[in-house]
């Protein structure tokens, strides 16, 4: 028999210990007779203002990824969200198929959503190529985000940098502050504006900003809850939280 909640579609999610704004974002995303069931990556709130700091943070998040997926996988869901964005993007674009093998071999061969994959197919809906992007990194994080979108064929037209110098703290951006990023990355040259890191809580922002800019506007959270939604058969039109959700 179907679970008696999710009898749609069970939705196992695993992100962070330090992120508090995945969760609250995708559990408003659900359709009737879809539920969420998340897991945590345990990390400390490490700086990751240069490097050293950034490949600690990373070499964390490595360590607890699969035990975390593990942990949901008991529950029974029928797709995992790997909602975590700088491992996505770290080690570039070859080793990303060898990233996602070990997610689903984790998760014992279910389907699994990334950034990268779930970025690539909201673009190619939207057919836009000419892209700015907003991360809540500094330098250290942004040239891997750059590079990773330079090496996918898009042409990257300008990149904002929030300046987060801890994980858990990317969750204190305002939304004041990703509209003023949006402001300033915007132009009439770009085709659609992408937000990277699962611990920015934008997905009210950029529903928004897509209205007065007549343009996609793609958030973290929203994307992947939408790739994995379609993916596994799940086409309601959500509406207000922007045009992936509505139309796509």
């Amino acid at each position: 028999m179907p679970d008696s909640l999710g009898p749609r579609l069970k939705v196992g999610v695993v992100v962070p210990s330090t992120n508090t704004s995945a969760q609250p974002e995708l559990d408003a995303l659900r359709p009737d007779g879809v539920t969420n069931h998340t897991g945590r990556m345990v990390i400390d709130d490490d700086p990751m203002v240069d490097e050293p700091g950034f490949d600690h943070v990373m070499h964390s998040i490595r360590l607890s990824t699969h035990p975390a997926i593990r942990s949901v996988t008991g529950c029974g869901p029928d797709c995992v969200i790997v909602g975590v964005s700088p491992e996505s993007y770290w080690e570039g674009t070859d080793s990303h198929g060898r990233v996602l093998d070990s997610m689903r071999a984790a998760a014992g061969g279910l389907p699994v959503t990334m950034s990268p994959d779930a970025i690539n197919a909201a673009l190619a809906a939207h057919d836009a190529r000419r892209i700015a992007v907003i991360t809540p990194y500094l330098p250290v994080g942004d040239d891997s985000v750059s590079r990773f979108f330079a090496d996918s064929g898009y042409d990257l037209l300008n990149l904002h940098g929030l300046g987060v110098p801890s994980p858990a703290r990317i969750s204190h951006v305002s939304e004041a502050e990703l509209r003023d990023a949006v402001k300033e990355i915007d132009s009439a040259d770009v085709e659609a504006i992408v937000q990277v890191g699962t611990n920015v809580a934008m997905a009210r922002v950029a529903a928004a900003a897509e209205f007065w800019l007549g343009k996609p506007v793609i958030s973290n959270n929203v994307v992947l809850y939408w790739h994995a939604l379609r993916r596994n058969g799940v086409t309601d039109r959500v509406r207000g939280f922007g045009s992936l959700l509505a139309e796509h």
